[in-house]
């Protein structure tokens, strides 16, 4: 009997406003293969000046099949996270911001205990 691997599928880890779908079409249209064969890999790395720091790329090829995966509608391609970043990511919202001369992703992390000034890391209590 042959196993075939499912990829962990899972109701949105995070959620992307309006804005911030925008944004990443923007970023997935730039590349030179249109959306063919990339997804963005939403997920946290050890850094910053507050311990964990978020990263976000466009990433070509298959995703690991022990990411979760899953659709946000308005997004043209698959979001994945890493299990490890699951539990630090769990119910944010990703969000696109202009303020006066600075624009960038803006993370709502409801895990996060602090975040630095500059908002792209964060601290947690476990």
């Amino acid at each position: 009997m042959t196993t075939t691997k499912v990829p962990r599928r899972w109701s949105p880890m995070v959620v992307f406003t309006p804005a911030a779908v925008e944004a990443v079409k923007v970023v997935v249209a730039a590349e030179p293969a249109g959306n063919q064969g990339l997804y963005l890999r939403v997920g946290v790395r050890g850094g910053g000046c507050s311990g964990f720091e978020y990263d976000m790329d466009i990433v070509a090829g298959d995703p690991p099949e022990s990411a979760f995966q899953w659709h946000q509608e308005g997004l043209p391609v698959l979001v994945v996270m890493d299990v490890v970043s699951a539990q630090y990511l769990r119910g944010t919202t990703i969000d696109y911001v202009r303020q006066g001369l600075q624009e960038g992703f803006r993370f709502t992390n409801p895990v996060a205990k602090s975040t630095c000034g500059c908002g792209k890391s964060f601290s947690t209590s476990t």
